[in-house]
């Protein structure tokens, strides 16, 4: 065998073996998350169908609705984050995330619906409501619809309807990537995007990676956690199929009577500040939040986040 060919013949076998790594390295972690997203939760047989959920913590009832790409892991990790101790926290997984199927109507007013009947079947009478990005929609519906069930309505980074600026996200180079990812239900792909190129993923969930970059240790690992917590990405790809194509329409935001605080950044790639304005507009006494920078994992502001909804659950009178 020549010199060329022996070489070529070694790195063939080291490119098996690094393939044959990672493979191994990918399934032990798919594993390892469809172990962990499978503990942790119960299902309520309920009238609109099978709805998975969370329940947590001792102390004022919460719930706490993730956004796309989430789950109930994600609810309980977002109140953890944005309100801290002190709560029961009951985190359902919406529509098509998890062990919740798709019901025939998958809209945000049945999903308001769903999250009123859990709260019933759990015998919560009133509960704050935190809503988080494409949650919010159905945060807002539990409120108008269900306005008994709700103590306080709390509304983060909100991808709800606004008149002049929709909520969007930009499509470039990465995105198209993660995008694809996301359509095919690849975990593999989403595994291999958050090991070798994760600012990908980070600007795909409305953060700018540079943002990150500068931002204390701790923080990003928080929103590396952020990263993590979508995969297993196929168990969730009906959900976020549901939410990457809503129907917004203006809904009757006058009409709320819970005390409402509403957070957002300037800097959200998803553009979700002009949607929390419109809303803080109409909901009568809203209290409107907004950083300037942050993105849509509000990067830097997690302590001042969760001393602000104390402060406003203390001034709703719903803490003491």
């Amino acid at each position: 065998m020549s010199r060329i060919g022996g070489f070529l013949l070694v790195m063939l076998i080291a490119m098996a073996t690094t393939t044959g790594m990672a493979f191994l390295l990918y399934r032990n972690e798919l594993g390892r998350l469809r172990d962990a997203v499978s503990q942790g939760s119960l299902v309520a047989n309920l009238n609109i169908g099978p709805i998975e959920y969370a329940d947590s913590g001792a102390g004022i009832p919460l719930l706490s609705i993730h956004g796309a790409g989430g789950g109930f892991d994600q609810g309980l990790a977002l109140a953890a984050d944005l309100a801290g101790g002190g709560f029961r926290v009951i985190a359902p997984s919406r529509f098509g995330y998890l062990r919740t199927p798709v019901p025939r109507d998958p809209s945000p007013a049945a999903q308001g619906d769903a999250h009123a009947a859990l709260l019933s079947r759990l015998n919560v009478p009133k509960a704050v409501v935190v809503g988080v990005s494409a949650g919010a929609r159905s945060a807002v519906e539990l409120t108008l619809r269900h306005p008994d069930k709700v103590a306080a309505l709390i509304l983060i980074v909100p991808a709800l309807y606004s008149p002049t600026s929709p909520v969007s996200i930009d499509v470039g180079r990465g995105n198209k990537f993660a995008f694809w990812a996301v359509n095919a239900g690849g975990d593999f792909a989403w595994w291999a995007a958050e090991t070798i190129a994760p600012s990908i993923l980070i600007r795909f969930l409305g953060v700018r990676p540079a943002l990150v970059t500068a931002a204390p240790q701790a923080e990003r690992d928080r929103v590396m956690s952020f990263v993590r917590s979508v995969e297993p990405l196929s168990l969730r790809f009906s959900g976020i199929n549901i939410d990457s194509a809503p129907e917004l329409h203006e809904l009757p935001l006058e009409e709320i009577t819970a005390p409402t605080m509403i957070i957002s950044a300037r800097d959200d790639l998803f553009n979700t500040l002009p949607a929390a304005e419109f809303a803080a507009g109409k909901i009568p006494g809203a209290k409107l939040v907004v950083y300037d920078t942050g993105g849509h994992l509000l990067v830097g502001h997690a302590q001042q986040v969760r001393k602000a909804v104390r402060v406003f659950l203390e001034g709703a009178g719903v803490i003491p």
